[in-house]
This record gives structure tokens, sequence and C-alpha cells, in this order.
């Protein structure tokens, strides 16, 4: 099977003639109709509302353009907090989810209105430290702990992660903060990573929901809100299916009505919290081939590395690759896929079957849009390049700059070899 891009080689052409090659490129379009399918799937909960993972693809105008759905956003640090702010993106707008939290990050999504959602027990001592008080609405965040298992099989080990408190956690913190003047209370858990299946979040929502109502029969608390946070996943290897999120919203729904209603419950207002299911699939890495090498095997060498997609190299993750304008040829190469960091984990793709790919040949990778840019580095002094947009008219825009030597040595700004290093790239810029 093949996955065709959402861009054609003649687009490229015409971008590459702005924009040099590499260059991480989102579809608007793609966006869109994604920000509008899951507003549809939970729009049976009044109140719901998408909070993005900012993390996942941190750029202001790719928030610009949820906001337009009625998204928030899902903020883990101080400067995601400062963009969802400057976005006015404040208030209930904004989940903070953190955890080993600085004071001063604590502070500031208060002073901003976020819903803070508490990691541990221990942070509820510390978030009125930093701030002086507890707001009178906090979010709690579960690890049930264990081996969590769906139909298909395993799916993860909660019991091995660093997130979240065990479920006695979770009473006593709720008891104490009742005690503080609490009175609306939320429950989150992120229990795994990329589901490419429709049953994880009505699984994890029966939890939350049972959860729920022993909380406010045991503790006598009021729960306003449930965050199923993330975890869909999209279908990065091209033989997967991807999600039905309207199957998905609806097998929630079921679990609603058959455990949170009864109990007097129906007034719960669900959030997601999705990063990689909003963007992932509707962006990309646009590279070009500048090297063959030909030794105990073949090699295609890229101009873009790992510190523009650190997936491949980090976890091992697959990503589909196409080379433009050869889409319907036959797969009949044999190649690993590589960058130019002196690290032998910098390749995109081993042993992949590709059409026979030639110097200047464009290739992009696909899936992209979560989780890409946004783990950049600079490792070997490698500079993270350029987002584009392709809005809905087919035209592109640039939408973050590629940076320049002199972005990588701004924080040399003090030392004298500085103004060196300035003259320097300014002698070899055209």
């Amino acid at each position: 099977m093949k996955k065709r891009p959402f861009v054609t080689k003649e687009q490229i052409e015409q971008i590459t003639k702005e924009i040099p090659t590499p260059f991480h490129l989102y579809d608007e379009k793609g966006i869109r109709e994604t920000a509008r399918a899951i507003k549809e799937a939970f729009s049976w909960n009044k109140g719901f509302r998408e909070y993005f993972a900012v993390k996942a693809t941190p750029n202001p105008c790719i928030i610009q353009i949820l906001k337009e759905y009625d998204c928030g956003c899902d903020c883990s640090s101080l400067t995601e907090l400062m963009m969802a702010n400057a976005l006015d993106l404040g208030g209930e707008y904004t989940m903070f989810s953190s955890n080993e939290t600085p004071a001063e990050e604590f502070k500031y999504a208060y002073d901003m209105g976020a819903i803070i959602n508490l990691d541990d027990i221990t942070h509820i001592n510390k978030l009125e430290e930093a701030i002086g008080c507890i707001p009178d609405t906090i979010c709690l965040r579960l690890n049930p702990g264990g081996i969590y298992k769906l139909s298909n099989g395993i799916m993860d080990h909660p019991e091995d992660a660093k997130f979240g408190m065990t479920e006695e956690q979770v009473f006593e913190s709720a008891r104490e903060l009742k005690d503080k003047g609490v009175k609306t209370f939320g429950l989150h858990a992120f229990l795994v990573s990329n589901a490419v299946c429709n049953d994880y979040y009505p699984a994890l929502a029966k939890t939350l929901f049972e959860l729920a109502v022993r909380l406010k029969e045991e503790v006598g608390i009021h729960i306003g809100f449930i965050n199923l946070s993330g975890g869909i996943g999209i279908p990065y290897e091209p033989q997967e299916e991807p999600c039905d999120i309207i199957s998905i919203g609806e097998g929630v729904r079921e679990v609603y009505e058959q455990i949170l209603t009864p109990a007097g419950m129906g007034d719960i207002v669900l959030y997601t919290e999705l990063g990689r299911f909003m963007t992932g699939a509707h962006g990309c890495l646009i590279t070009k081939a500048i090297h063959e090498k030909h030794i105990y095997k073949d090699y295609i060498g890229v101009d873009a590395c790992a510190v523009n997609l650190m997936r491949p190299a980090m976890y091992g993750a697959y990503h589909y690759i196409s080379v433009l304008g050869k889409e319907d040829m036959p797969c009949d190469h044999r190649y690993d896929v590589v960058g130019s960091l002196c690290e032998n984990n910098d390749k995109f793709a081993i042993d992949r079957m590709l059409p026979e790919v030639e110097v200047g040949d464009l290739l992009v990778i696909h899936d992209t849009g979560a989780h890409g840019f946004s783990m950049g580095y600079n490792y070997n002094g490698k500079l993270r390049s350029a987002e584009v947009l392709l809005n809905m008219y087919g035209n592109f825009q640039v939408i973050r700059r590629a940076e320049t030597p002199a972005d990588y040595f701004s924080t040399l700004d003090e030392l004298p070899i500085y103004k060196k290093l300035l003259e320097e790239q300014e002698e070899l810029t055209p």
C-alpha cells in the first residue's frame, strides 16, 4: 500500500524557489477538517472543548486556526503558557498539565486564569506556597498503575510512567482540597500514546467516569469536568486504518449514559487534549537527496537530519517516505535514508524499498505535523528549519523562518567572540 502526499511536486518546486529545504509543511485544509470532526464527534456533550496539546506543534499560526473551532491550549511549560496567553487563550481556554513544576510556572498559570491540573499530591502545598491560595477549580491527574489492556492487547504500562497519582492519592487529594475550599474538581488521565483504535477513549472514559461517581459518593465533591487527555493516534504505516473519531465520540457517549447519567452526573463536561490526532497527519518534512553512498548498503543522504525529525532516531519510529514525481513508480530499490549527523541512528528509514532515488530528488517524509519540528534541537550545530503553511487556496506562507547561525550564537551575546561570529555570518551570507 502507498500513501499519497497532500502536496504535489509542482507546489513544492514553487515553494523551494523561495524556501530552501529542509522545511516542515502543514496542510491547513486537513487541520481544519480534523478540528471540525472532533467538535462534531463530541457535540452531544454540552460544553465540550478540545485543548490542543501545544507541545505537539507549538506554532501560533496553527493554534490560531484551531482557535476558530473553539479549541483551547494544553500547556506544560512557562513558554507554552506565554504563547497561549499572547493568543488570548487564557482563563478556561488553557489547561496547565505539568510535572516537576517550578513555582513561577504555577504562579503564571494562576495569574492567567488557567485550569491547573495537579500531577502529584505534593503539588497541593507547592501550589499554595507559589500563589498564596488554592483556586476554586482544580484538576487531579490519575495514574491507575498496572498494565493497560484493550481488546486488541496490551497498550501500555502506566505503572512505569512518571505521570499522575495513585487512586488512593486522588482520594486523599480530593479530601484535602475540599477542606481548602475547592468548589469544582476535574479528573484527568493519559494512559496510552498513539492508540490507533476506536476503543481506547471509551475504555479510559469508563475508568474515569467510575472514579468520578465514587469520589462524589465517598468524598462529596462536585466533579465539573473530565479530561480524556490525548492518546488517539494516527496511522503512520500505510496498512493501518485511521481512527474513526465519530465512532469514538459515540462510544464515549454510550459509557457516559451508562455510568454518569444514572448517577445524576449528566452535567459533567468532557475535554480532550489531542495533539498528534489534530495535526500529525497534516504535516510533512520536505527534504532533498544530496548524496548517494554505496558500501555494504545503499544510502541516500538528505539535507534533513534527526534535528529536524527526532522520532526515527529516538524511538525507531516509522515514517512513510514519498519521492516526489515518482509516487507511481515501482519501489524496487532498497535504501537507508540518512542525515548528516555524527550519529549512526540519524536514519529516517532503514532497508526501505523506494523508487530509484537520484541526487536532487525531493522527498516527502510523511506525518510530521506533530512532534516533528517541536522536538528539534541543535546537535552538531545544526539549525532548525522553517515551518510553512499550505493554505486553503493552495498558496504557501512561512509561519516560522529557519534559524540562522546568529540565532545559534545569540546566547553568547555577552562574550567577545559573539561579534566576531556575527561578522563571519555576514561574510557568508549571499
